[in-house]
């Protein structure tokens, strides 16, 4: 029984790795054919750029999101040892901060600050005092 629980959580980790690539390759596809469908209006140049860069960020942190829940379940449940620990938290580590830069680059600031513009909370609202 053991062997065969160790046999599915290898196909689900491969599984859920598999699912991370093509979110990735999937997102740069559709980005880009979207992109260069926009391309052609030159007025729309500069927003269709920063589309881009915005749906390729987002597909790249979801697929990121899922190599690093591949890769939690293959170290916890599969090879549960002191050195694919330590890889882990260093595939975890520099994720993390792909994942930080990514979001900054998308989203124009820090997770931690307030949002600007319309969304922001108590812009284009009268204070509730």
């Amino acid at each position: 029984m053991n062997d065969l629980l160790s046999q599915i959580l290898h196909w689900t980790t491969r599984a859920i790795e598999v699912a991370g690539i093509v979110v990735i390759v999937a997102g740069t596809v559709v980005a880009g054919l979207r992109y260069l469908s926009e391309w052609r209006q030159a007025e729309l140049v500069p927003s269709a750029y920063h589309r881009l860069r915005s749906s390729l960020g987002r597909s790249i942190l979801l697929g990121l999101e899922l190599l690093v829940a591949a890769d939690i379940i293959n170290t916890v449940a599969i090879e549960p040892t002191l050195e694919s620990l330590a890889v882990l938290g260093g595939i975890v580590l520099i994720r993390t901060f792909l994942s930080l830069s990514l979001e900054v680059e998308i989203e124009g600031r820090w997770p931690w600050q307030q949002a600007r513009g319309k969304d922001a909370p108590g812009k284009g609202r009268e204070n509730p005092r």
